[in-house]
């Protein structure tokens, strides 16, 4: 097998909440990319009795995540990887870039990056014993979503693709609409709301214009002082005397002249997912803000796979952006409820199983 293998398989049991128990099997491993000078950590889960079967890599979205995907306490790709190899899947789960056992910079790395990263363990998988190679899919959540897409409009071994709460517009819209879905919900005034809409959709749109200059920080600044000036004598005119609201635009030039922001605010997710040409499972839930149930408009508007009904789309009810089954469905809740639950397990292996 390609790689280096550091721990050997150990059987584990599951208890299902159907009573009755299934195992499976799990073994970390690192491989080495072919294209790139990363080294990764991973984790692979796999039916116990022997055979071929169909795998997926999983890919996780913004921010360096290890590889179970914990988010908030709340580990997103564990019960993913092991639910789905219990039933005949198998499952590789890696840490990202910089985490864990994987080398590399998150830092330097952009999402077309991620989805070679995604190749990479598709390359692996390949010459795994019990990896059926024609049968190797993507999933992604949130980021991962336009990284598993980019992935597939690149590479034949791609079979299939699966999206949680996967973003499929442009990185332009997805700012405008994540940013003013956060706005919307915060306990800011309706004033101070006004405000950060108009500061946020400046910003974006400078970003997006000046994003492959040398010139975009100070075109940044430009637009911030511009934008500072209108606002204080808007402000003033308000009788807002000692007023605090202000855009943090140290913080986000930092990020906004980084690699990975110029990169995704040019994301042209129609021209990518016009060359996706798989079956498609897109899953969101409808209270998540950070990407927006549109998004399960454009899987079905602009893959090919969608013309040939390759597409399939769920919105599940009081849902938020993890996958969980919420409440108040308040990112402060994330914390206090379970991970993905057993029901969105079974749509997706129900999915699986029809392909």
């Amino acid at each position: 097998m390609n790689g280096i293998k550091w721990a050997i398989t150990i059987g584990l049991v599951i208890v299902t909440s159907l009573g009755y128990t299934q195992q499976f099997t799990s073994e970390d491993v690192r491989f080495n990319a072919q294209r790139d000078t990363i080294t990764f950590g991973a984790t692979i889960t796999s039916p116990e009795q022997a055979g071929k079967f169909p795998a997926l890599v999983l890919v996780t979205g913004t921010g360096a995540q290890n590889r179970d995907c914990e988010m908030a306490g709340n580990p997103l790709f564990r019960p993913i990887a092991e639910y789905l190899s219990a039933r005949g899947y198998v499952v590789l789960r890696m840490d990202d870039r910089g985490v864990g056992q994987t080398t590399g910079d998150y830092s330097m790395a952009t999402t077309s990056d991620f989805a070679q990263d995604a190749l990479e363990a598709v390359t692996y998988l390949k010459k795994h014993p019990k990896v059926d190679n024609r049968r190797i899919g993507l999933l992604g959540h949130s980021e991962g979503g336009a990284a598993i897409a980019i992935a597939a409009s690149q590479s034949a071994d791609v079979a299939f693709l699966v999206s949680l709460a996967g973003l499929a517009t442009d990185g332009l819209e997805s700012l405008f609409v994540q940013n003013e879905n956060l706005v919307a919900n915060s306990p800011m005034s309706a004033v101070d709301k006004k405000r950060s809409n108009e500061i946020n959709r400046l910003m974006f749109a400078v970003a997006y214009q000046y994003a492959d200059s040398d010139s975009l920080e100070n075109r940044l600044e430009e637009t911030y002082a511009y934008w500072k000036e209108k606002d204080s004598i808007y402000a003033a005119s308000l009788g807002m005397e000692h007023d605090r609201f202000r855009f943090p635009i140290w913080y986000y030039v930092q990020q906004a002249t980084g690699p990975w922001y110029r990169y995704f605010v040019r994301y042209n997710a129609a021209k990518v997912l016009s060359q996706v040409d798989v079956p498609v499972l897109a899953i969101n839930g409808d209270k998540d803000p950070f990407v927006d149930p549109v998004n399960l408009t454009y899987w079905e508007k602009y893959t090919r796979s969608a013309n040939k009904g390759l597409v399939t789309t769920k919105l599940l009810p009081n849902v938020n952006h993890l996958m969980q089954a919420c409440e108040t469905c308040d990112t402060k809740e994330y914390a206090d409820l379970s991970t993905i639950p057993d029901s969105t397990l079974q749509l997706i292996l129900d999915w699986l199983n029809r392909l």
